[in-house]
This record gives structure tokens, sequence and C-alpha cells, in this order.
């Protein structure tokens, strides 16, 4: 664990500091970084620059407490994983039907998302992979922890959570979850995770859209100038 200079300016600035602190996967054909949507995908996109890796996402919604809609009582993720906190829900008496109704709604967005940002362009193959799961930030470590589930199920070689700012207990959570967790800076009192970036904008799905655009742009570029040179060779 280490500790970063805070505020971070934004979303770029934490990224490209995320980003060094992952400099040991740097130049690896098997790492994969992941970002999470909206406001983990500049992050990851700045760390994958960095690193010299793809970078796709994977979408994870809290599932927000019923007039609590702060407070997580669980999480669910592309490809069906569902993560709930039983704390929560027994301490509170929600009931099944509510969770499943939040869950129907949260699915929905799911779906939404994933034609929004990605389109026709199928989800990154993930098997044998190293992958980098990133976000802006990790408050009670829901929605990871729900994206870890939705990936162990395709067996990648390992995962490891990289984030700028997080409270320590939820690091501790997710350590029994990810197989490695980098983060630079663990605040106390943590309260929330905009009180950490001067700028913390809510990122529309075109911004979120436009900077994925780049990004695959980049890759598809570097792809083409490879095989023209292996085949000059």
């Amino acid at each position: 664990m280490m500790e970063s200079a805070l505020p971070f300016r934004d979303r770029v600035q934490a990224g490209q500091a995320l980003g060094a602190a992952l400099r040991a996967y740097r130049g690896r054909g098997d790492v994969l970084v992941l970002g999470l949507p909206r406001g983990g995908v500049p992050v990851a996109c700045e760390v994958a620059d960095l690193l010299g890796a793809r970078v796709d996402l994977v979408i994870a919604r809290k599932l927000g407490t019923p007039g609590q809609e702060e407070l997580a009582m669980g999480a669910i993720a592309s490809g069906g994983a569902r993560v709930l906190n039983r704390d929560v829900i027994e301490s509170l008496g929600i009931p099944d039907r509510a969770i499943e109704a939040v869950e129907q709604r949260e699915r929905r967005e799911i779906e939404r998302r994933e034609r929004a940002y990605r389109g026709e362009r199928p989800r990154p193959a993930v098997a044998g992979q190293c992958v980098i799961l990133v976000d802006d930030g990790i408050a009670t470590g829901a929605t990871m922890r729900a994206a870890i589930a939705a990936l162990r199920g395709q067996a990648p070689a390992r995962i490891v959570v990289a984030v700028p700012v997080a409270p320590m207990e939820t690091l501790e959570l997710l350590r029994a979850e990810a197989d490695d967790v980098v983060c630079l800076a663990t605040p106390e009192p943590f309260r929330a995770i905009g009180c950490w970036y001067v700028e913390f904008t809510q990122l529309t799905d075109e911004e979120v859209r436009a900077r994925l655009a780049r990004s695959w742009s980049a890759d598809r570029t570097a792809a083409t100038a490879g095989a023209g040179t292996d085949g000059g060779a």
C-alpha cells in the first residue's frame, strides 16, 4: 500500500498516478485493463496507456436500499453476477421482492449501458488474462465485488483491483476476493470518493463513449502498424 498526495486534480491525473504504481505490469501481452463506468473509464484508459495494455469495461451496478439509495444492499454486474450485503438486508428487514425489483431495474440499466458504450463490439476474452479492474475510487466495495465475481467465472489468470482512493476496511474485504489490490491513498475518515478530487464531475454516456473510442482507435492503429511491420520483415 502507498500513500499519494491528496486531493487528486481529476480522474486523468489519478489514472496517471495509478498507472505509475502498476508499472510492474507494463509491456506484458496478457494484461487487460477493465474500467467500471462511468467514473472508472477515464482512470482505466490512462492506466492502459501507461502500461501499453488493452482497455475495455465491465459494467457493475449498486443495488441501492429502498428509501436510502446511497446505502448498498448489494451489487450486480454484466454476465449475471450478484453480491448481496446480508448485514444491511437483515438489519433493515428488506424483503426478497424489494431486492428483486431493484435488481431488475439495474439489470435494465446494465443492458442499456452495454449498448450505449460497446455497440456491436464484443466483450473481451478474459480467460488466461491478467485483468486489472479499475475504478475512480471505492467506498463500500459492493460494485467492485460484483465485478470480481462476474470475472471469476471467465477463468482469468489473475485479478488485480486498482483504485486511486478507498477506505482501508473495504480494501481488506477485497483482498480476500482479488489476487492483488493496489490503492494510492486510504484517508481517514473516508467520507466519500468525491472528497478526494478537486474536479469530480458526473460523466455523461457520450463522454464515456468518446474516451473509450479514442483508446480503441489507438489499439486498432497499433495493431495495423504491427501487422505491417511483420509483413515487411
